[in-house]
Parts: C-alpha cells; structure tokens; sequence
C-alpha cells in the first residue's frame, strides 16, 4: 500500500508568474488615443477647474442682469458644465490611481496565496513520503510476522 498522490499545478500558476497586473498607464493607444489622453490629461486638472470658473465668472454680472432664466442657464450649461467637468475628471484620475493600487496589492495577494499552496504541496509530500516509508516498513514487519 502506498500513497500515489501526484500534483499538477493549474496552468494558470504558472501564466500568473510570467504577468504582472494591469495597470491603466500600460493600454495600448493609437495616435487618436494619445491625443485623448493629452487632452484628458490637460482638462483634468484642477488648474483647468480654476480657469474654466474664472472664465465662467466673467460672464456672471450678465447673467444676473439677464434674469433669473438666463442666471439658471448660466449655473447649469456654463459653471456646472465647465467647471465640474473638470472636478470630475481630477476625481476619476484619482480614483484610477488607487484602483491601480487595488490591481498591485490583488495581485501580490494572489501571489503570496500561490506561494503558500506550493509550499503546502511541497509539505503534503514530504507527509506522503514519509507516511509511505512507514507503510512499507509495516508491511516488511507483516510478512515477517506473516512468516513466523
């Protein structure tokens, strides 16, 4: 009687110590991309938050004088547009980053995991082993005994 346990590892372990995470700073972009991303970049900051408010503030005394409908039009199509587009944007930068974060700590994670199940495997061998090699002295005590 022996123990005739044979591991095979997920082919995805090994994949997994080939890659790194996916990080947002690594897609691919064509030239439309890269002009995306330097705009994006540009408008998503909030120096361009503070000049888009100073821009909209200019016409402010206008709008008041233009009454309440043209104030409203003013706040919703001029500041909230021009303004909180780029406070959204600073915000969503930000949140990438850390979702960034989140992708490096998951994978390091998922590292340390495949790195504790091999040695867990390496452990349930040595266990295998050497449970095997007191099974095989058990039976030579058997047929002996079996002998006698």
């Amino acid at each position: 009687m022996r123990i005739a346990f044979e591991h095979h590892p997920h082919p995805r372990v090994a994949a997994h110590k080939q890659t790194k995470p996916p990080r947002t700073a690594d897609e691919h972009v064509g030239f439309n991309g890269r002009i995306a991303l330097i705009l994006t970049t540009a408008v998503g900051t909030m120096w361009c938050a503070y000049i888009f408010a100073v821009l909209a503030l200019l016409v402010l005394p206008e709008a008041v004088n233009g009454g309440l409908l043209t104030l409203v039009q003013w706040v919703s199509q001029t500041f909230i547009q021009l303004v909180m587009l780029s406070v959204i944007m600073v915000g969503q930068n930000i949140l990438s980053r850390a979702s960034d974060k989140r992708a490096d700590m998951t994978y390091q994670d998922a590292e340390a995991t495949f790195h504790e199940a091999e040695q867990i495997q390496a452990h349930l061998k040595a266990q295998d082993d050497a449970m095997n090699a007191l099974l095989e002295k058990v039976e030579v005590l058997e047929a002996a005994l079996a002998k006698a």
